[in-house]
């Protein structure tokens, strides 16, 4: 999502900071508000993982166990993992390559792609007093082609474009997939949420987390809830680090090999009337170890404005939520710094 009134990208490197040895955090940098006390070990707290295989099979018995699963994860989480994608191999492969050569590049020519929320820096910076999270990014706009402005998109390494295309492609597939299976979870025409989606903007977000000398101090990315319908988050290394809340505690999610985490978005809650919940994220640091991770996002196409559908306000039940245009939605996430459900919470009718 981008907004042309919004602050530009910030211009400075946390990857260059932190590979100064440093001994202690910049102030600028600590975070006070983090209590360690409320961050609570996974065990025995089920994360759901789906097994994408069984929902697109011919076995009904293994349809329906999957297809129950993915509702009560949308419902009570917001927050699954993916298992059995088919993401193309080649293309998981050479994101896993390019990502890292980009980052690895001078600093001079990193700052080449940047832009007003797009390309390379540090974004939702909007004073000189502001916390700033622990990690460098490059944002992109990836589908369709026609959003895509090429200045941003890094030249070197030389098969970084051609790389982040063919696995735009595959996001778009798997996120065409999840809607048809929530649109039949919700009981809504799948062809209507379709054309809602279809031709909406994707957008990447593409992050560098590096190591931190004292990372119980800093945060790689505030806790936030998605404004957009569908995240998919592809995690590059193996290094933990996502945090997802839960009855007010942040659970971690231990890196499960080859499985992709899908989470709930603000403007998917807001369709659902609720039904379907956006989760609260973050992300925490190693003190040892970088980490990379690639979320693609996916939004509506604007030709409808942002709010609860019809067929979901059920009998004897209100709109939860207001309905606004998708300009002033953009906006008004754009005039904000990354603080919670702030957003939602904005947008919730008084009943």
């Amino acid at each position: 999502m981008t907004n042309n009134n919004s602050k530009p990208l910030q211009l400075w490197s946390v990857q260059d900071l932190a590979s100064e040895n440093l001994e202690s955090v910049p102030s600028r940098y600590i975070r006070p508000e983090i209590d360690d006390k409320i961050v609570v070990t996974s065990a025995g707290i089920e994360v759901p993982v789906i097994d994408l295989s069984k929902l697109i099979g011919h076995d009904t018995h293994f349809f329906m166990e999957e297809f129950e699963k993915l509702d009560l994860a949308c419902q009570e989480r917001g927050f699954s993992r993916l298992l059995n994608h088919g993401i193309d191999e080649e293309a998981l492969k050479k994101m896993i390559e390019d990502v890292p050569k980009f980052f690895d590049l001078p600093f001079e020519e990193k700052k080449q792609c940047t832009g007003e929320n797009e390309g390379y820096g540090q974004a939702l910076v909007f004073d000189e007093e502001q916390k700033l999270d622990w990690g460098d990014m490059l944002a992109l706009r990836t589908q369709p082609d026609s959003v895509r402005n090429y200045k941003f998109w890094p030249a070197h390494p030389l098969t970084f474009r051609e790389t982040t295309n063919k696995y735009s492609s595959e996001m778009e597939r798997i996120k065409t997939i999840l809607l048809g299976l929530m649109a039949k979870n919700l009981g809504i025409d799948s062809k209507k949420l379709m054309k809602m989606f279809n031709g909406g903007l994707q957008s990447m977000r593409i992050n560098y987390y590096p190591p931190c000398p004292d990372p119980s101090k800093v945060l790689g990315i505030s806790p936030h809830s998605d404004p957009t319908g569908i995240t998919l988050l592809l995690q590059l290394n193996e290094v933990d680090g996502l945090q997802i809340r839960h009855d007010g505690q942040w659970i971690p999610i231990k890196i499960l090999p080859n499985a992709i985490p899908v989470n709930i978005g603000d403007s998917f809650e807001m369709l659902t009337n609720g039904r379907y919940s956006s989760i609260e994220h973050r992300v925490v640091i190693n003190k040892e170890k970088e980490r990379l991770t690639v979320a693609t996002f996916h939004q509506t196409n604007g030709s409808v404005p942002i709010g609860p559908l019809s067929e979901l306000i059920h009998k004897g039940e209100s709109a939860k939520y207001n309905t606004i245009s998708y300009d002033m939605f953009e906006k008004l996430f754009f005039s904000r710094k990354l603080y919670g459900k702030s957003l939602l919470d904005r947008l919730k009718r008084e009943n």
